[in-house]
Parts: C-alpha cells; structure tokens; sequence
C-alpha cells in the first residue's frame, strides 16, 4: 500500500507536466529567469549608451521585461501542482501560488503600460508626463507599482520555501535563500536585477531537472 500511495503520489505530482505541458513549465522555469535578467542587462546598457527615454532600447527592455514575466505564469502553476498535498498545507500552496499570479498580472500592466507610454511620447519629458498622468490615476499606484505586484515576488518566495519542506526532492533547502536574495537585490537596486535573476533560476534550476 505504501509503494502503491508513492507511485500514485508521484503521478500526481507530474501530472499535467508531461508532453506539452512539461515543455512548457521546463521551458518556463529557465525563460522566466533568462528574460527577467535580459530586461536588466538591457536597460543596463541602455542607460550607459542614450538616455533611456523612448526608443530601441527602451521598447526591448520592456518587452524582455513582460515575457519574463508572462513566463512565470506557468512556473506558478506548475509548482502548484507538484506540491501533492492536502488540507492546511494545500490552502498555504494555493494562497501563495494565485499571490504570485495575482502580482504577476499587476506587474504586466505595469510593462504594458510602460511600453505604451514610450510608444506615444515624443521625449523623455513627455514620456516623464504621461506618467505622471497616469500614475495621478486613484488606485492605479497600488494596484499596478506599489503594492500588488509585491505580490509576485512574495508569492515566489512563499511558494518555492513551502516547497522546500512539501517537496524536498524537488526544490533543495538552500532555494527560498537563493530567492530571497534575489529578490533583496532587485528591491535594493534595480541594476542589481541580473544578478537576482540569477539567484531566482539557481533556485529553480533543480526542480527544471526534474521535468
């Protein structure tokens, strides 16, 4: 019966993992990393060479910037899935992942958002107004730049520690630290992302073996 509930265990913890889905979350938890850490390399060497304002390296920052965001929606959902838990344990992997989810939704607003104001300003100072402009909005600071999409980071860093005890043969001990510190770095400065989003893909690096 053990070996039984183990194997039935294990199927449920990859199931929706095989075939296209498994190429999906596989793919994800090494794109989402690479394409966040690409948004901060980018805007790194767009703030070296111009002014950062609209423009190439502004519009492909930001577009690095929202695929890797969009690329952890599956990583959410698939690590919720591997969790293969109940009750108390099973509310605590929810809440966190659909956090997450939640933050991520906010934070692609944000890159929209940003893409768009870009795409219409003519300069920097126009593009510095339509913010304003749209920042002036009531409920628009913490719903999309302030507060909810804390959410995502939070939600990553809850879900990936939960794991960390549900699931110690898939997410290692060290990985809510690697995340931690990633998302200490980004918050601290946000040239620091690369470095961060290194942190973040050690961290998943482990259970895209797995896949």
């Amino acid at each position: 019966m053990t070996t039984m509930r183990m194997a039935a265990e294990r199927q449920d913890a990859t199931a929706g993992t095989d075939g296209v889905a498994g190429v999906t979350l596989g793919t994800a938890l090494l794109a989402g990393p690479v394409l966040m850490a690409g948004y901060g390399v980018v805007r790194l060497v767009g703030r070296a060479v111009s002014d950062y304002g609209p423009g190439v390296w502004w519009t492909l920052a930001h577009l690095l910037f929202l695929a890797g965001v969009l690329a952890f929606v599956p990583v959410f959902l698939g690590l919720r899935k591997t969790a293969v838990v109940r009750g108390g344990r099973r509310v605590a992997v929810e809440v966190a992942a659909w956090a997450g989810l939640v933050g991520a939704a906010a934070v692609a607003v944000q890159a929209v958002i940003d893409l768009a104001v870009a795409f219409v300003a003519a300069d920097k100072q126009a593009m510095s107004e339509m913010f304003d402009r749209v920042q002036g909005v009531p409920g628009v600071m913490p719903l999309v730049y302030t507060v909810v999409p804390l959410l995502f980071w939070f939600g990553l860093l809850a879900l990936i520690t939960l794991l960390a005890f549900f699931r110690r043969d898939l997410v290692r001990a060290w990985a809510p630290v690697a995340v931690l510190a990633g998302v200490v770095l980004t918050a601290m400065n946000l040239d620091l992302l690369p470095i961060g989003a290194l942190c973040i893909g050690l961290a998943l690096l482990p259970v895209r073996r797995s896949q």
